[in-house]
């Protein structure tokens, strides 16, 4: 006997915040940046006005890069795209890495500067 029972439910709307909300290793460090990240999102963001030049935000891609890569990278990563966003600065789409490559060690920060300006170096 064969019962072609169909279950619909219904669909649950995909809760979407403002920052990445990928899964990420809940180091001290990881949450110590992502949680300054986020009071300055609270507090500050609203006197500083919305115009960033990015998608992500600065400070969305600096809580995404910090969650990814640590503290040490994401927060040098966020800190050079907070000074590639200016009036002579760059625009557009600008995407945290998923890996970096092997040239971006911990005591090499300064070449964080390239991570979106070329795209390709952070391909492994």
């Amino acid at each position: 006997m064969s019962h072609d029972h169909q279950h619909t439910h219904a669909a649950r709307p995909v809760a979407r915040g403002r920052n990445w909300p990928g899964p990420w290793r809940k180091t001290p460090g990881r949450v110590f940046g992502t949680s300054l990240v986020r009071f300055y999102q609270l507090t500050l963001s609203g006197f500083v006005g919305n115009s960033c030049r990015h998608l992500p935000t600065c400070s969305e891609y600096a809580h995404e890069a910090i969650a990814r890569h640590g503290l040490w990278a994401g927060g040098w990563m966020g800190f050079f795209r907070v000074m590639r966003c200016g009036p002579w600065g760059t625009h557009g789409i600008d995407r945290v890495p998923e890996r970096l490559t092997a040239r971006y060690r911990w005591f090499t920060p300064w070449r964080y500067w390239r991570i979106g300006k070329m795209p390709q170096d952070t391909q492994s």
